[in-house]
């Protein structure tokens, strides 16, 4: 019986994985490109991407009920699993994956933490700047639009996740600003 239990899901998996679509789907409209000037390019999507998953995460551990946690890890999961996907799609190596699936948790997971502080204190140029740094690597001159109007609409976007509901997160749905949502 033991056996069978090594085939099971884990608790969230299917929700994560369509909740991380919905973070996908938002971080791939063509305003962010087009309109704000975003690098089409990997580093751009994966950035944008990592903001969108950011913000959810971070509704998801704010909720006062018990599997807003366990949604969070899972979309967590979900990301990272779709990432060694995508480079094993691309060709990369099974011997480097792991090396290069770390490298992307640790950009990830800076890029979360560098976004945390200014999305708690309301601080709409500091995360402006971080995502100047961190989107556009810093080709921007400083007090450029672009980081301003994302950083409005990541505030949009925490503003509206925070009106969702857990039974919405559960039934694997979030709902993202939309670039031309966003006010500066």
């Amino acid at each position: 019986m033991a056996l069978f239990g090594l085939f099971r899901r884990r608790p969230h998996e299917r929700t994560g994985f369509e909740l991380y679509g919905a973070a996908v789907r938002a971080a791939r409209h063509p305003a962010f490109f087009a309109r704000l000037g975003v690098p089409d390019t990997l580093d751009g999507r994966f950035d944008l991407i990592g903001l969108h998953v950011a913000l959810l995460i971070r509704r998801l551990h704010r909720d006062p009920d018990a599997r807003g946690a366990a949604l969070a890890q899972a979309v967590f999961d979900a990301m990272f699993a779709d990432m060694d996907f995508n480079l094993r799609e691309m060709g990369v190596g099974d011997m480097s994956i792991a090396r290069r699936v770390k490298t992307m948790w640790e950009a990830f997971h800076g890029r979360a933490q560098a976004y945390e502080a200014p999305l708690a204190a309301g601080d709409r140029a500091a995360l402006a700047d971080a995502l100047a740094r961190n989107v556009w690597r810093g080709a921007l001159p400083e007090g450029a639009a672009e980081p301003v109007a994302l950083a409005a609409l990541a505030f949009s976007t925490d503003a509206l996740l925070a009106q969702q509901g857990m039974p919405q997160f559960l039934a694997g749905e979030a709902r993202f600003a939309a670039p031309e949502d966003a006010s500066s």
